[in-house]
């Protein structure tokens, strides 16, 4: 055995679980609303995930720390860090169904608020798991996804995402001076149809209708709706709204992480025609600890598009990449602020293509060759 695999520990191992806090947080809320009486504890869980969070990864600063490659096999066959993910499930359920009860007596935004963000949070460990192999984890992503009726993302990030990323193509890589209002539209809408296109031409492939019970999309959907039926039945038509609110807020959350994560960055066509590989040169790294530790290390993303197979814990960060000024949680509030946005995020783009405004993803595209090239 590697003496730098037999010695070497994880020293992040012991903050995993902190991941779980985010469904953790509509449970300290309902403590809070008990005890005080007041329908203003429902914004605890806002208030903790877009300023808690954001103050701590600034004082807590960044990582740049790699596990040794002769740790990595040891470190992805570890059972301990895939329960995490795992156990994020049923506590994401439960804090759905007290939001839900809690709607009945106290409906406000705060109450949406708090259901969308533990819901579009949970959007991350669905991606988590929809990129392994085995099939169990994979239906647990879907699972993830349904309290926000995404499912489709789980067709479309893994097949369509990784393969168009950092191109005009793709609908959730944004473009130089897009804002996400404008982004946001057009994400939602392509991702969708991106989604329903490959799953149909699966099925047509293999000489079977689309509206097969093996359709991913529609047996995605199909949990969303029996979810929400559950939960009507459950609680009375009056949660109804409630849910489909909450849906949105969700994948909203789940849009602007996309709209932060490949702003600006191209893919160069070589002279095939075809565009070049994808390399850690086209994701937006962070390596604020905090974040990462809550988001199973997204921000590494630059090694996810490379290693998509890689589990959270194995994650690298590279010099080579583009490295956002903050973590997500603070890049996702100014990403809702155009001019913010602009202002900070513009004149890295350019920079990173030293100064070269043609080599970049921008809005309105630039002219592309015909589709003939195909993708790398």
């Amino acid at each position: 055995m590697d003496v730098t695999a037999a010695v070497w520990r994880d020293p992040k191992r012991p903050l995993w679980p902190l991941a779980l806090a985010v469904p953790a947080l509509p449970f300290a809320a309902l403590l809070l609303a008990t005890a005080t009486g007041s329908s203003w504890s429902w914004w605890l869980t806002p208030v903790f995930i877009l300023g808690v969070i954001p103050a701590i990864d600034v004082l807590i600063g960044d990582d740049h720390a790699n596990p040794p490659d002769e740790a990595v096999p040891a470190l992805q066959a570890s059972p301990y860090y895939r329960w995490i993910t795992y156990l994020f499930l049923p506590a994401q359920y439960a804090a759905l169904v007290i939001t839900c009860v809690a709607w009945r007596t106290h409906p406000g935004a705060g109450l949406v608020l708090t259901a969308g963000l533990v819901n579009g949070i949970a959007i991350n460990t669905a991606h988590e798991l929809g990129h392994k192999r085995e099939s169990a984890e994979r239906w647990l992503s879907r699972i993830a996804l349904a309290p926000t009726g995404y499912g489709h993302f789980f067709v479309e990030h893994n097949r369509g995402h990784h393969v168009r990323v950092a191109t005009p193509e793709d609908p959730a890589s944004s473009r130089l001076g897009e804002s996400f209002w404008r982004f946001w539209p057009r994400t939602v809408a392509g991702s969708l149809r991106s989604a329903w296109h490959l799953e149909t031409s699966r099925h047509r492939l293999r000489g079977r209708s689309p509206w097969h019970p093996r359709n991913d999309v529609l047996t995605s959907w199909a949990m969303t709706v029996a979810l929400f039926t559950a939960l009507t039945v459950a609680f009375g038509p009056a949660v109804l709204p409630f849910l489909v609110l909450q849906a949105v807020v969700g994948f909203t959350v789940l849009e602007a992480v996309n709209y932060l994560e490949h702003y600006g960055l191209l893919r160069q066509r070589n002279a095939a025609g075809r565009y070049e590989k994808v390399d850690p040169r086209h994701s937006w790294n962070s390596d604020r600890l905090t974040t990462n530790v809550f988001l199973f290390q997204l921000q590494r993303h630059s090694d996810h598009h490379a290693n998509p197979l890689r589990r959270y814990q194995t994650l690298r960060s590279f010099d080579v990449s583009p490295q956002l000024p903050a973590g997500y949680a603070t890049m996702l509030l100014l990403a809702l602020v155009p001019p913010l946005w602009h202002r900070v995020m513009d004149k890295r783009v350019l920079s990173h293509y030293g100064g070269d405004r043609t080599l970049a993803n921008t809005h309105p595209p630039a002219s592309s060759p015909p589709r003939s090239g195909g993708h790398a």
